[in-house]
């Protein structure tokens, strides 16, 4: 009998399918020996070489023992794990745990779990590949020296429960600025010429007085308007038609970090979520032919393709398309960044016949619309690309240049399968040196945005681009800063907590390496060259411990703790000390100065609830005790509340329609005054319902000065400056523009 070891249990019943009685087939469960978890568990010998000490922990003994008794009845025992650097090395600790030597068993890889592939590894075994088990040994050492020296440091000095990482600190620095730049940013100004010629067509102003325009050239409103003079007494005759064809190109198929972003896009999948779902689809569904995985493994960074695989989707391609959507020759993709492992291939389905129509029976509903995903994107991989032809109509005038931009599909190419993303635009035809009339002209105003905070997806795009972790990090670095309160994940918004600041800045002034995304990438290929036969492993640990460990001694001086501990006047009613307001993993808290011989702790909540009941002063006074009313919110608004809350819980309404404004109504000229709703406060006038105006700005005597418009204007606060807002045309014009005239 021979013996295969594989990964999971899922794994390991899909592969015992496809093989007959003299095979036997079980699973290690992930990881069966590890660095330990209570302790630093290496050691530094003589030579500076950091010495690992693995353990095999309790939770596996029964697995080790299992494998190690039916690998006594076998005569050939197989290692079959994960084609990855991480499978390397589990296959290598399994053969260590079962007292073998690892590079003695053969060791079998194969991209998909199906009864062709299977077959063809046994027939091709080769050894364990001692440079990729280094390669990860590497990158688990180092992720222990990272995290078990420096989580610690920043426990005692800012908060406990605090950790830091390799990767998770350099990629918490690029959340970090992406918020700074977001708080530093000051909104520009900025004004369009928005202009319809004849026959509705859209065109943009290009040249004014033969300086080309740039999104950000006209500033102000006195120069839009000057502009839109010129434009209206300008004559206009088209001057030029320029006909192209445009090329929509295929998409390329997906690897591990362009699937978690389309996941992310198309269907709201987690990275996480994604990643679970493609291990079930690779591992193993059920299929009209019986279990199979269907998918190939979804840990990779290459875009390369099997042959065989690209000869059968053509094969499809041509049948339900026809010849004309199939390219001449099959297209190769490939992947620029260092580090991709070209021997490994892209995600793809393992079995066309295995349609998403077919499937759709077969898969639960999140694993069919992350297969129907896959097995597009290969499809379309292999198809010719769409063709457009793109018209360019130039508009000439005296003062002005316009152009108009065109498009229409001419060639739906791979679209056929995937559908068209972008609509047509279509333009009249027309000829050169015909004269072309406005339609319309309107100056608008608008405001730059700040920079978009990362979503998981972009966040994923950024670490790939900039060589940060490999494709089995992005999803766990992710969860990591999640799970620690690092980060929040509001509306696909990835926003840094104030202790994502704290930590960032302290990481930045004392250990700058860690969270240097180029130090990070570089040690990525560093790493990459170990698995690769190209750098000693040891020397790469040695070097970074031995700089590191210096860092770290000078950080426990140089950093300033931040566990400020505050007295509250109040004694310990267990004890007698003083208790002391202290900051935790989880907020404050209130804990006896006598610690830890008296281990007293109140929570700090019920005095934040006070604090926030003292609220804001009002004149009134509670009619139930006597003592001050204060000024609360709730969900319809403001309203007052008696400070002796909890043990008086009485409440007024706030008769917000007492307050008027001095100027009328801009409507009826009634009397408008401010009131109170669900969705917050407003001005309405008297007259209503005869008169329906209502305002959530109060409007002032200013009226607006637009062409067709005198509606009021209401000053307010935009993007961080003061403006005045017509209620009408929605028209912002800068406060000090307004008030000087």
């Amino acid at each position: 009998m021979n013996l295969i070891i594989v990964e999971s249990p899922a794994k390991a019943k899909t592969i015992k399918n496809f093989l007959g009685k003299e095979y036997a087939v079980i699973a290690s469960k992930g990881h069966i020996r590890d660095l330990p978890k209570s302790r630093f568990g290496i050691t530094i010998d003589e030579q500076n070489h950091l010495i690992p000490a693995y353990s095999v922990a309790k939770e596996n003994a029964a697995t080790v023992k299992e494998i190690n008794d039916l690998a006594k009845k076998c005569d050939t025992i197989y290692i079959a794990t994960d084609e990855d650097r991480e499978g390397e090395a589990i296959g290598w600790h399994i053969a260590h745990a079962i007292k073998k030597n690892p590079e003695e068993l053969p060791r079998i890889v194969f991209h998909e779990i199906t009864k062709t592939a299977i077959t063809h590894a046994l027939e091709n075994a080769r050894k364990i590949d001692m440079d990729m088990v280094n390669a990860q040994q590497a990158r688990r050492i180092l992720d222990r020296v990272v995290g078990y020296k420096l989580s610690p440091l920043l426990s005692s000095k800012i908060q406990k429960g605090l950790s830091a990482g390799r990767v998770q600190s350099s990629t918490l620095k690029l959340v970090v600025d992406r918020e700074r730049e977001i708080r530093s940013f000051v909104a520009e100004e900025f004004w369009t010429i928005d202009t319809l010629f004849a026959k509705d067509i859209e065109a943009s102003l290009v040249t004014h007085k033969g300086e080309k325009l740039q999104k950000l050239s006209i500033t102000n409103k006195a120069q839009a308007l000057e502009i839109e003079k010129s434009v209206k007494g300008d004559s206009f005759v088209i001057a030029q038609i320029e006909t192209k064809e445009r090329r929509s190109a295929t998409p390329p198929p997906f690897m591990t970090s362009t699937l978690q972003q389309v996941a992310s896009s198309k269907l709201g999948f987690t990275p996480k979520k994604t990643m679970m779902v493609a291990q079930t689809l690779y591992e193993g569904v059920k299929t009209p032919s019986g279990t199979s995985g269907v998918i190939t493994y979804m840990r990779t960074d290459s875009l390369n393709l099997a042959h065989e695989a690209v000869t059968a989707v053509r094969g499809v391609i041509e049948s339900r398309f026809g010849v004309k959507y199939l390219p001449k020759e099959p297209k190769v993709y490939t992947k620029k960044a260092k580090g991709a492992q070209e021997a490994h291939e892209a995600i793809r389905p393992t079995m066309l016949q295995f349609t998403p129509e077919v499937a759709q029976s077969f898969l639960k509903p999140d694993e069919i619309k992350l297969y129907r995903l896959i097995y597009e994107r290969f499809m379309a991989c292999q198809m010719n690309d769409a063709i457009f032809e793109q018209q360019s109509i130039t508009f000439s005038g005296e003062e002005n240049i316009y152009r108009a931009i065109g498009r229409k599909l001419t060639f739906d190419g791979f679209y056929a399968l995937t559908g068209a993303e972008d609509k047509d635009k279509l333009l009249p035809t027309l000829k050169e040196g015909e004269v072309a009339s406005l339609q319309s002209v309107k100056p608008t105003q608008h405001f730059t945005e700040p920079p978009a905070r990362y979503s998981e997806a972009s966040l994923i795009k950024k670490l790939e681009s900039e060589g940060i972790g490999r494709p089995s990090t992005y999803a766990p670095t992710i969860a990591t800063l999640s799970n620690r309160t690092y980060v929040t994940i509001e509306k696909k918004q990835i926003i840094p907590t104030e202790m994502a600041f704290t930590v960032t800045e302290i990481l930045e002034k004392n250990f700058a390496n860690i969270v240097d995304v180029s130090f990070t990438a570089n040690m990525e290929e560093k790493l990459d060259e170990v698995a690769e036969g190209q750098n000693d492993w040891q020397k790469l640990l040695s070097d970074f411990y031995v700089d590191f460990s210096h860092q770290v001694e000078e950080g426990k001086t140089a950093i300033t703790s931040l566990k400020v501990a505050t007295p509250l006047g109040r004694n310990c009613p267990k004890c007698g000390s003083e208790l002391l307001l202290r900051s935790g993993r989880f907020g404050e808290f209130i804990a006896c100065s006598a610690y830890p011989k008296c281990k007293y702790t109140e929570q700090v909540e019920g005095e934040k609830k006070e604090e926030k009941a003292a609220g804001e002063a009002s004149d009134e006074i509670c009619d139930k005790c006597g003592k001050e009313m204060v000024l609360k919110s709730g969900r319809n608004g403001q309203f007052l509340a008696c400070s002796g809350y909890p043990e008086c819980k009485n409440t007024k309404s706030i008769q917000v329609e007492q307050k008027t404004s001095e100027t009328p109504c801009p409507d009826c000229g009634g009397k408008i005054s401010l009131k109170n709703s669900r969705r917050g406060p407003f001005w309405g006038c008297e007259n209503y319902p005869n008169c329906k105006f209502i305002s959530k700005f109060e409007p002032s005597t200013y009226k607006c000065k637009e062409s067709g418009c005198d509606g009021a204007l209401a000053k307010r606060v935009y993007r961080g400056k003061e403006v005045y807002e017509c209620l009408k045309c929605k028209t912002k014009t800068p406060a000090e523009e307004i008030e000087q005239k």
